[in-house]
């Protein structure tokens, strides 16, 4: 049985409506976010591993697939991959003029990406959150776009045991200043960054342009947290995963991306 995926309704959803840039958008995001399988021509050599690139009219291209099943029906068989995050793919491939095969010829969210999309989703992902101060003045109930407040669910239902919970509201500033405030309640020591990148990211891929967020981590006690629990949204953070009881398999650790040969 046909088991469909996030990428197969992302990819669904923008073929219904192709002019849609918010659908557009989230499937790129789902692409980015999530684990692809991509299809090797040898097995990996440690930190190294070598795509299979396929010399198409349009020009090369490498393929990946966001399920194991799906790479071994393509390839007849088992064959060598290596499982990936999208964006890490991404990354790996900017600027060398190859393009993306996604799915090909096994699902219906198969899909022939140009190199140039695969550069503006590198650029895209690159960057980070800009720091800035102010002293909030009065805090109110959200009025965020229910696309941002969606891509905010789905990127913290990925951040288990980062933080306890966070808190979305508005919030008026010193100087008359507007916008919107999200509070990491109790944020793990370090996962600042991380937090603050996926933020980032649910900003941009839900379509607002000229966008701000403001992030904040207070402590669980803090005055601003009970005056958050009061008008805010709440998000509820999942419990960490526990710790894989076997070595990852080459390039399956995100801190140590592999590098294409």
């Amino acid at each position: 049985m046909t088991v469909a995926t996030l990428l197969d309704a992302a990819h669904a959803a923008l073929s219904a409506d192709p002019e849609n840039e918010t659908l557009r958008l989230r499937f790129f995001e789902r692409l980015a976010d999530g684990e692809m399988f991509l299809l090797l021509a040898r097995e990996a050599e440690g930190e190294t591993i070598d795509p299979r690139i396929f010399p198409l009219e349009s020009g090369p291209v490498v393929l990946v697939f966001d399920r194991e099943e799906r790479l071994a029906e393509f390839s007849g068989g088992i064959a060598p991959y290596a499982a990936l995050p999208g964006r890490v793919i991404a990354a790996q491939l900017a600027g060398q003029g190859i393009g993306l095969g996604v799915n090909l010829g096994v699902a219906p969210s198969e899909m022939l990406l140009p190199p140039e999309a695969l550069d503006w989703l590198a650029g895209t992902l690159e960057g980070g959150p800009e720091e800035a101060e102010g002293v909030p003045e009065e805090v109110l109930p959200p009025s965020a776009p229910e696309a941002l407040v969606t891509g905010l669910d789905a990127k913290l239902a990925k951040a288990g045991g980062l933080a306890q919970a966070a808190l979305l509201a508005g919030v008026r500033y010193q100087g008359g200043r507007r916008g919107h405030l999200l509070a990491f309640v109790a944020a793990a020591p370090g996962a600042e960054p991380a937090l603050a990148q996926a933020v980032r990211e649910a900003l941009i891929f839900s379509g607002i342009e000229a966008g701000e967020l403001d992030v904040v981590f207070p402590a669980a006690d803090s005055p601003l947290v009970a005056v958050l629990m009061r008008v805010g949204l709440r998000f509820d953070l999942p419990e960490p995963e526990r710790a894989r009881p076997v070595p990852l398999a080459p390039g399956m650790d995100e801190a140590r991306p592999p590098k294409l040969r």
